[in-house]
């Protein structure tokens, strides 16, 4: 799986190193100003600065310390030139060290705060994206997910894949709102996919269970405001054997699928209704076949890799973007993906981003494929 954060954190790693040093080298800095400028100009009377930005980096002892260490180096600037209004100096040293102690303390109560509910986010994560094989049988499968905040590490995107007796049942989808609700409407269509893709014979009965899952949380859950809460699905079958996948699209944007030919959009020749709006607008699933030969690449993805705008506010050309990729392994089209949507962007997206690309190995790459295995047991 890739995910949003890994590079940009590796790339600033360096320089936070030279911030975490910015509170020693601004004491080094006024020291140094007020021993080689004439005493009128006073420069010595910055130092209660170092420990105050200290306290935004740093513990409370090493803040406590620099404190000391610049009410020392008052003092000695003090025998060098006399009259430099050394005690009010030092009690502005001391009353900013013992400020920026307390400043310390309460930042990092509430960075163990924020660490606490990443870590909640990230078992979140792991229900609604959770880390999938690379390969099932003759088809590979690599998935993308980006966060619209750097921070964030979840939102109302999802998908899912599943092994089963039918096919390789792929799920993507997004959830319309944002926060734990959407997280929470998306766990349970997710949960949803992964007890019904095993068990339903075909993509319309699977529809269907995720439908009325969805319909049931947010009955449980209703949202704020007048709006429905609903969400857009698009489900995917591929047969071990290979041959024509099935698709039955909830309202998604259809799957691009890049081959010797171009690139397609595999659009539904009708339409099927959005997840938790089949009673308002009935339930009458449809399901599209398309051919899909060894080496074709699929790619599904949310509406977030296509509203994401440049500066001058023109959306991703995904279609464009599409054909002139080459044939390759999904993890390589994803990661270009990857590279080039925050390359576009700017690094500012505007909404989370799922993806999965599917590629049916070629006959000579193939290996013996185990028989699919059972159900797994229900989790909440």
């Amino acid at each position: 799986m890739i995910e949003s954060g890994g590079p940009r954190l590796r790339r600033s790693r360096g320089r936070g190193r030279l911030v975490r040093l910015s509170p020693v080298v601004l004491t080094v800095v006024i020291a140094g100003l007020a021993y080689a400028t004439p005493p009128e100009l006073a420069f010595s009377r910055l130092l209660p600065a170092a420990p105050a930005l200290a306290a935004a980096m740093w513990p409370v002892l090493p803040t406590v310390l620099l404190g000391t260490a610049c009410l020392f180096l008052m003092i000695g600037l003090s025998v060098v030139f006399p009259g430099l209004g050394t005690w009010w100096t030092a009690g502005g040293i001391i009353a900013v060290t013992v400020a920026a102690a307390y400043g310390s303390h309460v930042r990092l109560q509430r960075e163990r705060t924020l660490f606490q509910v990443r870590l909640v986010a990230d078992a979140a994560q792991q229900v609604v994206l959770s880390p999938m094989p690379r390969r099932f049988g003759n088809v590979e499968i690599e998935s993308l997910y980006l966060a619209a905040a750097a921070e964030a590490r979840i939102g109302g995107d999802f998908y899912e894949v599943a092994d089963t007796r039918y096919g390789v049942r792929l799920l993507i989808g997004d959830v319309r709102g944002k926060g734990l609700p959407a997280v929470g409407a998306a766990a349970a269509i997710v949960n949803s996919f992964r007890e019904a893709a095993y068990g339903e014979a075909d993509l319309v009965s699977v529809a269907r269970r995720l439908d009325a899952s969805s319909a049931r949380y947010n009955a449980a859950f209703p949202p704020e405001g007048p709006m429905e809460r609903f969400a857009t699905a698009l489900l995917v079958e591929i047969p071990h054997r290979g041959g024509r996948l099935a698709i039955l699209n909830c309202g998604h944007p259809p799957p691009l699928l890049l081959n010797g030919g171009g690139v397609r959009a595999l659009d539904p020749t009708a339409p099927s209704p959005l997840l938790n709006l089949a009673e308002l607008i009935g339930d009458q699933y449809h399901i599209d076949t398309f051919d899909l030969v060894p080496g074709d690449l699929l790619l599904l993805y949310t509406d977030g890799v296509t509203e994401a705008r440049a500066r001058d506010g023109g959306f991703f050309p995904l279609a464009a973007w599409m054909r002139r990729q080459r044939p390759a392994p999904p993890h390589e089209l994803l990661a270009a993906l990857h590279r080039d949507l925050l390359r576009y962007s700017r690094g500012r997206l505007a909404d989370d981003i799922a993806a999965l690309a599917v590629r049916v190995r070629e006959p000579s790459e193939q290996q013996p494929r185990p028989s699919p295995k059972s159900p797994p047991p229900h989790s909440t």
